[in-house]
């Protein structure tokens, strides 16, 4: 499969077979009560996967002291969002604290 096209025409095929047998599969299949109980912390637990290196180990390595600028802003958002309930201002407050701070230090 030397040619371009003939590589990309079978990956968009191979791309569409496997969600299309997804959609088939699904639409027939009853999923268990216990799955669908266990799904509904998948985007936690990936958000969670995401953010926390990113907070806690900015450099590489573990930072949990007061230099560490996106922990501090972390934790302040973690506040104003359990306090207020409002995204908006967690994202607003917590990227403004960031902002700050990495200047400050």
């Amino acid at each position: 499969m030397s040619n371009p096209w003939l590589v990309m025409i079978f990956i968009g095929l191979l791309t569409f077979a496997t969600r299309v047998s997804f959609i088939v599969i699904l639409d027939r299949w009853k999923t268990p009560t216990i799955i669908r109980r266990a799904l509904r912390f998948v985007p936690v637990s990936v958000l969670t996967a995401i953010f926390v290196p990113e907070v806690l180990m900015p450099t590489g390595t573990i930072d949990v002291s007061m230099s560490n600028a996106r922990l501090i802003a972390g934790l302040i958002a973690m506040l104003v969002a359990w306090k207020t309930k409002n995204i908006v201002w967690t994202i607003v407050v917590g990227m403004g604290v960031l902002l700050l701070t990495q200047w400050y230090l």
